[in-house]
């Protein structure tokens, strides 16, 4: 080899590529963008010993090749990515052993049986107390849309009801999309019962609440997250999974008013995404709660939920302010990104855990998911001024999960200047990192 370190043996280059392709298995399944998971993979395999190895990330699929012989074959590995659940745990996890591997702090045999052991160890936090989460991070929601005490309530039990019948759906080996049908007819059907009761609430905002757990808004910011660091194909997979979830509520809600029908209970007009946000303490409360429910509902560590929900409530703060300058939405979601991305690596630092921990569930309450439920939704309604409300609803998803996704960006950008070896082997990347190393070293010497 040029740099003169010494190859390793065909059976420990197998275990190196392997091992590499388990940390970008987990990395990938747990919501880190293309272009971290293959700098990642890139930087342990190097630091090892396995010089420049190809790496090919997509949305289903992972692969390492490296030719340590140019008389033979090169040793090809693939790792299919078989689900795809937010956990922060595991992801803290693996990055705290990608950076005792480049710390020299364990060996490759070691780094294994750790591997073996995060992907194996139950989670800390019981099953129940995800779904306890989910039901805060839905009332959260009913709280900074104005929806009252009734609405909030029912968010909760409903959204409780949802989490528990989507891990049976998902135990069972479901598709994704009719688990979406059944989440949305669940939460119509608790909209037209509790409009059936006699309460005075609103239908729309008693979907618009429930369904907020089935939207599609961190797929789609993923999405374009990953198209601006030039994995296009990875974004467009990803894009399409946010659209067909989405569709998948839509086909849910639509059969719950036709179920409801039959029964004699018609409640009008259903619209959720209706609803805006109400005054700035309301906002600023419930932004906060929900997105540290967020937070514990997909195993973040408890150290960092506490940061991330005052993160949430300046950041969801910082973005109303500039609406009400008359800037547009998206230039507030943008602000309030580029606020979060230059704090979270900081923080990310004192708390020991990766700036995507923090990053997406400070920006959950920003996400555009309504707005691209209720962009679809108009857009299959058929008529000439539905479908040029709906394109414009569309429009406006685009924009402000592009300028979240843009703000992140150059705010992680700003706040982490990549190192001159770094960037010498993320060639192909684009972009700050925020999961993984910062900084790349070569094989230890033995």
């Amino acid at each position: 080899m040029s740099d003169g370190r010494s190859t390793p043996e065909v059976r420990e280059l197998n275990l190196i590529l392997d091992l590499g392709l388990r940390i970008g298995e987990v990395l990938l399944s747990s919501g880190g963008g293309a272009a971290d998971v293959t700098a990642s993979m890139q930087v342990v395999a190097q630091h090892l010993g396995v010089q420049r190895p190809e790496v090919d990330v997509t949305f289903t699929q992972l692969s390492m090749s490296y030719s340590y012989d140019p008389e033979e074959m090169p040793i090809t590995l693939v790792r299919r990515v078989k689900q795809r659940d937010i956990d922060y745990e595991d992801l803290t996890r693996v990055n705290q052993l990608v950076i005792d591997i480049m710390a020299d702090r364990v060996d490759l045999a070691e780094a294994r049986s750790q591997m073996a052991s995060i992907v194996s160890t139950p989670h800390s936090l019981p099953r129940w107390a995800v779904t306890v989460a989910n039901g805060a991070m839905c009332g959260a929601v009913a709280v900074f849309l104005g929806g009252g005490p009734i609405v909030t309530a029912i968010a909760f039990v409903a959204a409780m009801v949802i989490d528990r019948v989507l891990l049976l759906l998902s135990r069972l080996r479901l598709p994704g999309f009719y688990v979406q049908v059944a989440g949305g007819t669940i939460a119509t059907l608790f909209a037209v019962a509790a409009a059936a009761s006699g309460l005075n609430v609103d239908p729309s905002l008693v979907v618009t609440a429930n369904i907020i757990m089935l939207l599609a808004g961190i797929g789609f910011m993923g999405a374009l997250q990953d198209a601006l660091t030039g994995f296009y194909v990875t974004a467009a997979a990803r894009m399409m999974e946010a659209l067909l979830a989405t569709a998948g509520i839509i086909a849910g809600v639509s059969g719950g008013l036709a179920f409801a029908g039959l029964f004699g209970l018609e409640i009008g007009y259903l619209e959720p995404g209706r609803a805006g946000w109400e005054e700035m303490p309301v906002l600023a409360l419930g932004a906060a709660a929900c997105a540290a429910a967020f937070a514990v509902a997909v195993y973040a560590p408890w150290r960092v939920v506490v940061p991330i929900a005052v993160i949430a409530l300046v950041a969801a703060c910082l973005d109303r302010l500039i609406a009400n300058f008359g800037l547009g939405r998206p230039w507030g979601a943008g602000a309030a990104a580029l606020g979060i991305g230059l704090v979270a690596y900081a923080v990310a630092g004192r708390v020991k855990v990766p700036p995507l921990v923090i990053v997406v569930p400070a920006i959950v309450p920003l996400l555009p998911g309504l707005s691209i439920y209720r962009g679809l939704s108009l857009l299959t309604q058929g008529t000439e001024a539905s479908s040029a409300a709906g394109m414009l609803a569309m429009m406006t998803a685009a924009s402000v999960a592009i300028a979240l996704a843009a703000g992140v960006i150059l705010g992680e950008w700003v706040a982490q200047p990549l190192k001159r070896e770094a960037r010498r082997l993320e060639t192909r990347l684009a972009g700050p990192r925020l999961v993984g190393p910062f900084r790349a070293r070569g094989r230890r010497k033995t």
